[in-house]
């Protein structure tokens, strides 16, 4: 893995890192499915219109937008309500666990769908990062103390499902579909059902718009979801998914990082061990932890229907 990709990855985590704080901040402002479709819409329509301005290729062949719809459906469909509706009911130590669990996930769909093989340093690798995250959250569910609980586990697992199929269905275009065309589209494919049922459930003109909620939104669609996609879909035309999934382990450090910096929230020695134990999970996975390319097959969709 070059520098340049790694540092793709690090800027894609960091992105990843600061939407939770600005979902916290926006759903004071408007309902919670109705301000994730408008999220998907916007950074969708950004995403298209770039795209076609630029001549990129349109897509073709049914198992493609198969594809795509997949991955809509699971980054945005299910990723976004779990991730919006989780604040309201889940504490940020629970969310952490949970939610980081998704890198497991995916190395074992991976491995049936993509042909990706984990070496016993990569499952060492996977388990150690895993661990550092149980052990920064572990205080944080002990003051958690929320009786509805189970609701926002529910949500978590609902978005961290979404994300592994979607990550996985995503590696299987990679490097046949144009980046910011793949992630334009599937935006806007998963948005449909997010506005369907904010239609339903909701009432989408309640929203209170004020600067702070237009910032919010402009924030997490451009760089939240829009420009992170597209720089985890090259990421992913580069190296093995469960190798850049990885790092997914650095989200919660990176959130404790900003905590620190902008909140005056302190780290004790749990979260000092859990973040040594992360970061020496990723480093070996990254180092360690993927067969060899030569060695697995990424099984690529057919294009030709």
């Amino acid at each position: 893995m070059t520098l340049f990709t790694t540092s793709k990855i690090l800027f894609a985590m960091f992105l990843w890192a600061i939407c939770y704080p600005l979902i916290t901040v926006g759903i004071v402002y408007a309902p919670h499915i109705t301000f994730a479709a408008l999220r998907a819409a916007l950074a969708g329509l950004v995403l298209l219109g770039l795209a076609v301005a630029m001549r990129r290729p349109f897509p073709r062949g049914i198992k493609i937008w198969a594809t795509l719809a997949m991955v809509g459906f699971g980054a945005t469909s299910l990723g976004y309500i779990g991730m919006f509706h989780a604040a309201e009911y889940v504490s940020p130590g629970i969310a952490t666990v949970i939610a980081n669990s998704q890198p497991l996930m995916a190395a074992g769909l991976a491995s049936v769908v993509l042909g990706e093989r984990l070496t016993a340093w990569g499952k060492v690798g996977l388990f150690l990062g895993f661990l550092g995250i149980v052990i920064i959250a572990v205080p944080r569910i002990i003051a958690g103390g929320q009786d509805s609980y189970v609701i926002g586990v529910a949500y978590i697992v609902l978005a961290a499902v979404g994300i592994t199929i979607s990550n996985v269905m995503l590696k299987r275009i990679a490097g046949v579909v144009d980046p910011m065309m793949a992630i334009g589209l599937q935006l806007l494919i998963g948005g449909v059902p997010l506005a369907i049922v904010a239609g339903i459930v909701e009432d989408p003109i309640s929203i209170q718009w004020s600067i702070t909620f237009v910032s919010v939104l402009l924030a997490l669609a451009l760089f939240g979801s829009a420009l992170v996609y597209v720089v985890w879909a090259s990421v992913l035309n580069e190296v093995p998914l469960s190798s850049a999934n990885a790092f997914s382990f650095l989200v919660p450090i990176f959130g404790l990082a900003m905590g620190t910096m902008f909140y005056g929230e302190t780290l004790g020695w749990p979260e000092m061990i859990g973040i040594v134990l992360a970061v020496i999970g990723v480093a070996v996975v990254t180092q360690k932890g993927i067969v060899p390319s030569g060695k697995f097959s990424r099984q690529p969709i057919d294009t030709s229907t």
